[in-house]
Parts: C-alpha cells; structure tokens; sequence
C-alpha cells in the first residue's frame, strides 16, 4: 500500500511538471490511439453472417453485395428489377443470392421476408442496409406537386421504415446491425423536392431507432455520403424531369422566374454536378462494410470529401451563413426580391 501510494504521488508530480499544453497534446494523443484501436476492432465469422442489402441494381448497393461476399458473407442482393438480378447472378460469388423488391410495395417485403427467413434460419439476420433510393423529382418547391413529394418519400423514407420494421425480428435474433443510407442533404436543406426532407427523415427514424433496439443488441448506423457519381445523380435523366416540371408549370409561375431560368438553373446544376460528384463509390461501401464488421461501429459515416470539408462543416455553421453559401449554386429567379 505504501509503494502503491508512493507511485501515485511520484506520478501526479511528474504530470504536474509537465506544462499543459503538453499534457493537453499527450493526453489528445492517447485518446486518439485508444479510440483508433476501439474503432479498428472487427467482429468474426464473417461465413456464418447473413446480409439484406436493397437497391442493389447499381451504384453503391451493386458494389457492396460484390464487396462482402467477397469478405465471405452470405448477400442477400435485392434488386428492383430481373435484370438487376441476373446482372449481380452473372458476375458474383456463389456465396450472394438475389431476390426481387420494390420497397414501396408490402406484399413484395412480405416475399423478401419469407424468402430472408428461410435463409437465416435461427441464426437471424446479421445486417440490414436499406440502400434503395430516388432522387427526382427534384426542383424549386413551387414547381411541385404532393404527388411529387410522395413519389420520393415512398422510397427513401417510408420504404426504409416498412422494410426496418419487418426485419427487425430477424436482427433481434441476430443482436445485428442496421445500416441506414442517408446523405449530406439530411442534414443541409440545398435543392426543393422530397429528397432532402426524405434523408432528414431517414436521419431522425435512425436515431429513434437506435436508442429504442440498444436495449436489444441491434446496433443502427447511418450513411451520409457526398455527391458521387451513381444512376442517382445522372444529368439526363434529372434535366429531363426538370423540363417535364417546367412546362407543366402555370404561366404566372414561369413568369416570376424568367425567361431564361430553367437553361441558368440546367447549366449551373451541370457545373456543381461535375465539380462535385467523385467516381469513387467504394468510399460509400467501405463505410457501410465498417459498421457491418465494426466490434463498435459509428452513429455515423460521413463519405467524401465534399461531405467532410463542405457540407457537414457548413451544416453546423448560422443558417444566414448557410444561406449565402448555397445561393451561390443555383441562378436566381427574374422577380427575386
């Protein structure tokens, strides 16, 4: 007791010495060591864990249903469409299966369920990434309809919550992981139309979910990736439903917004598209593998740099900086005040 008590006192008066800027910086330095090898820490038997991925026709769905079968999970691949299945059947490992969903339909997650608990067995559902999305229309708000909203909220919204809430038995067997994608937009509001208040929505049901499944062993995760190049952010068929708003819309309407609106509007979405958008897609996957294989995975997942040095920085700023910020990517309307 006497050495111990002497060690104590010999190791108050060494810290004691040292300045506290210096203490300041080694005491940062082992928390980040710390928190490195907490966040480096993988789970194991990776062949007996059961993975639903959904929109897994392209982009970052496609990808990562290659990826983790790959790091020898058993993917359940769900494709909106045949062709999207038999695309993913052709080239993948025999350790992935395909199945057909449409996210909005609930007799179609009825199916993916019964088709997911015959694989899963007792063992449960491992992971759940609800990775299926749209992004148009998209547009100033007063070009659109509620039918305009829902056809968005359906799927990046709702979609992801009738999914969650069938196969939450699944991961409760499991004690497994959700991974919800979700995007810089659920946190900074830039462009009109479901998509921003879809992944805000996507955000809040995250959170709720997490806290209410930790007392169950269900870890939850979201994804807030940038602006990457996927079937999402393709130009055409975005100016393409931007023109079908366009000329739907009420003379009056047109007015307020000029002449030449729409051609300044396509042009300056163009430009930050192609400045902004990264080919890189597998920095989204690796996140969403991270808090698939994680011991402790993360609340969130930020991928991109536009996400890390722009977007989320500028989330946390005023709303008035905010504000001027983003009215600097897109024209403004002929009668603005």
């Amino acid at each position: 007791m006497v050495i111990f008590e002497g060690l104590t006192s010999q190791l108050l008066q060494a810290v004691a010495s040292y300045p506290v800027s210096s203490f300041a910086l080694l005491l940062a330095a082992v928390s980040s060591i710390c928190w490195y090898i907490r966040d480096s820490s993988t789970v194991e038997a990776f062949s007996l864990k059961h993975v639903l991925i959904t929109g897994c026709d392209s982009g970052f769905g496609n990808l990562l249903a290659r990826q983790l079968a790959r790091r020898g999970f058993r993917v359940m691949a769900a494709c909106l469409t045949r062709e999207g299945c038999e695309d993913l059947e052709r080239s993948a490992s025999p350790r992935l299966k395909t199945l057909l969903l449409d996210v909005t339909d609930s007799e179609s997650i009825r199916r993916a369920w019964r088709f997911v608990s015959r694989e899963v067995g007792e063992r449960g559902l491992w992971g759940l990434v609800n990775n299926a999305g749209r992004s148009t229309p998209i547009g100033p708000c007063d070009w659109m309809s509620l039918e305009d909203f829902t056809k968005v909220l359906d799927v990046n919204l709702l979609g992801v919550i009738e999914v969650t809430l069938r196969f939450l038995p699944l991961l409760k067997k499991a004690q497994g992981r959700v991974v919800n994608v979700a995007s810089v937009l659920g946190r900074l509001g830039i462009i009109g139309g479901g998509y921003c208040p879809s992944k805000w929505g996507v955000e809040a049901f995250s959170d709720c979910l997490r806290r209410d499944m930790k007392r169950f062993g269900i870890k939850v995760s979201i994804i807030e990736p940038g602006f990457f190049k996927t079937n999402l952010t393709q130009l055409g068929p975005v100016e393409a439903d931007l023109r079908r708003l366009w000329t739907r819309l009420p003379q009056e309407v047109k007015s307020s917004y000029g002449v030449t609106y729409l051609a300044d509007y396509l042009k300056a979405q163009d430009l930050s598209m192609s400045m902004l958008c990264s080919p890189r897609i597998a920095m989204v996957t690796r996140c969403m593998e991270k808090a698939l294989t994680s011991r402790f995975p993360r609340t969130r997942y930020s991928a991109g740099w536009d996400a890390k040095l722009l977007w989320i920085p500028l989330s946390y700023l005023p709303s008035c900086v905010s504000d001027v910020a983003v009215s600097f990517l897109l024209p403004a309307p002929a009668a603005a005040a």
